[in-house]
């Protein structure tokens, strides 16, 4: 698993930059229908930026691939994207922010939502549009793994079948109460594998059963990948978790929610290890 916190390739939009700059503010807002509470607040959302003076242009996208493109596309009328969604919907729109150079606003409106909780923007809908009006702009990394973008996580290992028994029904019915119910039926079938860790010509070899490399602070709908990480530090926060049973994991679990993993042998985790430059 390559990654870093390069700048992905961006995609071209086929438009001036200096187009993007318009006389009124003009939000392109894309609401993901089909997050935990998507299709009851498309309409608040409209109501509540266009009181803040915003224009608001909603479009509808049902396919998150298709957002990179849609960005891309409004880009030249436009000064700001909105996404209302969960942390699946604002990582497939990262390669057309990155195109177009637009500012991000995010109404939270997933399960565990993550990335606003690292970027402390309130999980209340109407806090958030404020938060979208007030313009305040925070330069943020974005990390890369095998050529895709993310904001908060890339891991393999047990999150990765974590992700893959969280279902879409779960989540709706039980929100982030969904990620523990995942969890119980996933650690299981715990199956540590070998990998190897390079940091500059160290490399360090270990049988573990997840590996996690974060961008951001908050992961997986209420953990934490390390107490100091920030969005914008400009290095990756890594660590591996060596254990062989369940119960060692049940033990680690505060751990992982406070991030604080020194006195952990059963932790892999040298936070500096992906460190670079910005």
């Amino acid at each position: 698993m390559k990654s870093s916190k390069d700048q992905p390739p961006e995609m071209p939009c086929g438009f001036d930059e200096s187009a993007i700059s318009t006389p009124e503010r003009k939000a392109l807002l894309v609401v993901n229908r089909r997050s935990r509470r998507g299709a009851d607040v498309a309409a608040a959302a409209t109501d509540l930026l266009g009181r803040a003076g915003i224009q608001v242009l909603n479009e509808a996208c049902e396919d998150a691939a298709a957002l990179p493109a849609l960005i891309c596309r409004m880009a030249p009328g436009i000064d700001r994207v909105v996404i209302g969604g969960g942390d699946g919907t604002l990582n497939a729109a990262i390669p057309g922010l990155l195109a177009s150079k637009l500012p991000l606003g995010i109404l939270p409106l997933g399960t565990a939502n993550d990335l606003a909780r690292t970027l402390g923007i309130p999980l209340d809908l109407e806090a958030a549009a404020q938060v979208i009006a007030a313009e305040k702009v925070w330069h943020v990394d974005v990390g890369q793994v095998n050529g895709h973008p993310f904001f908060n996580v890339a891991s393999i290992g047990l999150g990765v079948d974590l992700t893959r028994a969280l279902t879409r029904d779960a989540k709706r019915r039980w929100g982030r109460l969904g990620y523990l119910i995942a969890a119980l039926r996933v650690v299981r079938r715990l199956r540590p594998f070998s990998a190897e860790i390079v940091r500059g010509g160290t490399v360090h070899k270990t049988r573990t059963v997840h590996i996690a490399v974060g961008n951001g602070r908050h992961y997986g709908g209420g953990m934490m990948i390390a107490e100091n990480a920030r969005i914008d530090d400009g290095r990756l926060h890594l660590y591996s978790l060596e254990i062989a049973s369940a119960w060692k994991l049940l033990r680690l679990l505060p751990a992982l929610r406070s991030g604080k993993y020194q006195n952990w042998t059963e932790m892999g985790s040298p936070h500096d290890l992906l460190k670079i430059a910005r």
